[in-house]
């Protein structure tokens, strides 16, 4: 099929080179004349990991193309995919301006029937809006011929894994309405996704308006399990229990399994963050509220908060004179990207109680100074941080390391090196990458996220579970 994408960023660039490995005839449109001259050019403006083979392997087989032409994308496409930015909007909600910018623009050029595609992350009500500026469009153009049928068919793709996620599915959500279009569509979307279906059925058809609410539902239901972990994580250290021990218990039940029970600092990235806020302020727009919903935002943002606090137990509220060490900045492995990262929060914090701070990531560098400073806004507090070239350079003198981000890299380092070159050996793992028990024995301070052993270094659980003992007896 020929299949055009508007959109040449995350969701746009993986869409297209994977419908183009299957075989379809994919041109990617963007408005960015850079971006699209370094696709051109054999460049990407993302990473993510096999996108630069499968994009080189497509291109030379000529089925994938770039352009900044409209007019040449609508002509080209019988599936027209909109994947653009829906960012959070200061109440919370998605801003769908370039959704909509874009409907307008494919309304110009519309001249036979095509499938619109919502793949980007959008409210309830999007498709709606969608069809009414293609409608206008057409309408202004004196044309009354029923030229398109607008469906949702919302992106299930976690970064670092987005190809395997695109190629091997577990649903694929198509929200299609009754209409005259309705089985011309559902023909043209089984074939386009006919490569998923051949062993079972993977599509799940659905009306628009589930679909646009699927996509939400399910990024706050992973987003939910993320909180509840830490919060239990934070008991645990109040009641001297293991998480790890507690995560591998829960795991175990079928009806709850293994994925998304890892305590951390809190999530980020461009999804989980956006998208929660954007059910929260969607039912206060329909007078109700997502209690739940709220409640894993407020956790999550007091999450990213907790080594510091950590760190003011340990060192007092001041950090002048101090050094710290982050170990990854990106709001999750084998990605470079710090949206609503952890890491941002962290070092924020520490720069502005006066300590200065190295940090590495094995992809994140110019992007993560970039970062700081667009958060920082001051050339003096920024001079008191820096991007080492390696994770034992940013540990040079360190008073503390700050474990933010699991890359495989930091899973196995050298302790006694570690030891040796930091001012004092203190680790605080905010992914528990570590075992509590073999850094007490090689003198490294140690702190986890409910982790049975920081019962050692505060002084308020200790205090908290004789109150307990007390209680009890």
């Amino acid at each position: 099929m020929k299949v055009s994408i508007v959109g040449a960023g995350y969701v746009g660039l993986v869409t297209g080179g994977c419908l183009a490995d299957l075989g379809h005839q994919v041109i990617c449109i963007d408005n960015d004349a850079k971006k699209v001259a370094t696709l051109n050019a054999a460049g990407l403006p993302i990473y993510e990991p096999g996108l630069q083979e499968l994009m080189a392997r497509n291109r030379a087989e000529g089925r994938i193309h770039f352009t900044t032409d409209m007019a040449q994308a609508v002509e080209h496409g019988e599936v027209i995919f909109i994947a653009v930015g829906t960012p959070s909007q200061e109440d919370g909600s998605a801003d769908l301006q370039h959704v909509l910018a874009v409907a307008s623009q494919i309304g110009r050029h519309l001249k036979k029937f095509k499938v619109i595609v919502n793949k980007s992350t959008v409210p309830v009500g999007t498709a709606y809006r969608v069809q009414k500026c293609l409608q206008d469009e057409l309408d202004k153009r004196g044309i009354s011929d029923s030229l398109f049928e607008v469906i949702s068919n919302p992106e299930f793709l976690k970064e670092g894994a987005a190809i395997k996620d695109f190629m091997h599915p577990d649903r694929i959500v198509i929200g299609l309405d009754d209409s005259p279009n309705y089985k011309t569509v559902h023909q043209k979307m089984e074939l386009l996704y006919s490569s998923f279906n051949r062993h079972h059925a993977r599509t799940i058809w659905m009306g628009v308006r589930s679909a646009e609410l699927t996509k939400y539902a399910a990024n706050a239901m992973l987003a939910t399990r993320i909180s509840f972990m830490n919060e239990i994580a934070n008991l645990s250290d109040l009641l001297g229990a293991d998480i790890d021990s507690i995560r591998r218990g829960i795991g175990a039940d079928q009806r709850i399994g293994h994925d998304f029970l890892y305590a951390g600092t809190g999530y980020g990235g461009s999804c989980f963050p956006k998208d929660t806020r954007a059910l929260i302020q969607t039912a206060l727009d329909c007078g109700s509220q997502m209690k739940v919903v709220t409640a894993v935002e407020n956790v999550n943002d007091q999450q990213k908060t907790l080594l510091v606090s950590r760190l003011v137990q340990h060192f007092g509220e001041d950090f002048s004179g101090l050094k710290f060490a982050v170990w990854g900045l990106a709001f999750k492995p084998n990605t470079d990207d710090m949206r609503e990262a952890p890491s941002r929060v962290i070092i924020q914090e520490l720069l502005k109680r006066g300590a200065h701070v190295s940090a590495f990531d094995p992809l994140v560098s110019k992007e993560g100074s970039e970062a700081v400073a667009l958060d920082t806004k001051n050339k003096d507090v920024m001079s008191r941080f820096n991007m080492a070239e390696s994770a034992y350079e940013a540990a040079q003198q360190a008073d503390a390391l700050l474990v933010v981000t699991e890359w495989k890299t930091f899973h196995h380092p050298d302790f006694e090196a570690l030891k040796a070159c930091m001012n004092q050996a203190f680790i605080l793992d905010g992914r528990n990458l570590y075992d509590p028990h073999m850094l007490e024995e090689l003198g490294i301070a140690y702190q986890g996220i409910g982790r049975r052993n920081q019962l050692a270094l505060n002084f308020k659980a200790g205090r908290h579970l004789r109150k307990l003992e007390e209680t009890s007896t």
